[in-house]
């Protein structure tokens, strides 16, 4: 009974990760098919800005939820505003742009902090359950992830700021005709998306310890679950989220935490051959 607790504690944690390192990707290109390679870059910055806000002594939570995601939301409304806004369509020029943003930030970030690792310690404690140690700071990942989806369908679905957005990134021409601006809305959108991005840094900044490349640790796991998620925003990534979270968690505990991430990459490999459009494309069609 101990043990079925533990692995699943494991696996909703699981889930709960892959939800947070990928939400803000997939309203960037998920929603405007913007792709952003600097994606783990501002994660790491997320997780640099909630290291020097505590360090500066504000509170750890203050630091991770709220800190963290506007400092990081407003370093993606300067990057879009620069740079993002004129390349809207093109996709290789959005690569190839964001990958060098991706170096910049790289570059910056080590010459502010320096190449060595840092970080800061998890604000609460584990406890053991039988022979087993839980790690208490799991749960809170959950209890956030859960909350960021919550809100995500919420001002998406229920506010008219989110029907706007929606409609913006299906038919710019349309919204433009009914008197919104597509530029302010993809701006606002980049800058929701930068901030998510930001939170999820902040929040898994705890359980790692973080030197300025620590982006591309995050970068591969979010399109590969966005990408296997297939259009639907919130259905999509609940769906890939669940199903590679499950699969690398069995393996992990099965055989190894190596061979659980190779399970992942040979689970989004399969499912993309069988699902060209993702697990939405083929079910849960309509769904946000």
């Amino acid at each position: 009974m101990d043990l079925t607790f533990v692995i699943l504690v494991e696996m909703l944690y699981a889930v709960a990760s892959l939800i947070l390192i990928s939400a803000g990707l997939a309203v960037v290109f998920g929603m405007m098919k913007v792709i952003n390679l600097a994606h783990g870059e501002f994660m790491m910055m997320g997780g640099y800005a909630t290291i020097t806000a505590v360090n500066l002594g504000v509170n750890i939570f203050v630091a991770m939820l709220i800190v963290a995601p506007l400092v990081v939301g407003l370093i993606g409304l300067v990057v879009e505003r620069l740079v993002i806004r004129h390349l809207y369509g093109r996709l290789v020029d959005t690569m190839l742009a964001t990958w060098g943003l991706s170096l910049f930030f790289i570059g910056m970030v080590t010459l502010i902090f320096g190449n060595t690792t840092t970080g800061i310690s998890t604000p609460i404690p584990g406890f053991t359950v039988g022979n087993y140690q839980v790690n208490g700071y799991n749960f809170f990942i959950i209890l956030v992830s859960i909350a960021l989806l919550i809100v995500m369908l919420a001002v998406l679905k229920a506010t008219r700021a989110g029907l706007i957005a929606r409609g913006t990134m299906q038919r710019s021409d349309m919204a433009a005709a009914l008197g919104y601006s597509p530029d302010r809305i993809y701006m606002a959108t980049f800058f929701c998306g930068s901030a998510i991005a930001g939170l999820a840094g902040a929040v898994l900044a705890p359980l790692v310890g973080l030197v300025p490349t620590s982006g591309g640790a995050y970068i591969a796991k979010a399109f590969i679950t966005v990408i296997a998620g297939g259009p639907s925003l919130i259905a999509g990534l609940i769906s890939s989220s669940t199903l590679f979270g499950l699969v690398s968690q069995f393996f992990t505990f099965a055989i190894s935490p190596v061979i659980g991430e190779v399970a992942l990459l040979v689970a989004a490999v399969v499912l993309l051959r069988l699902l060209p459009q993702g697990v939405t494309g083929k079910f849960f069609k309509g769904k946000l």
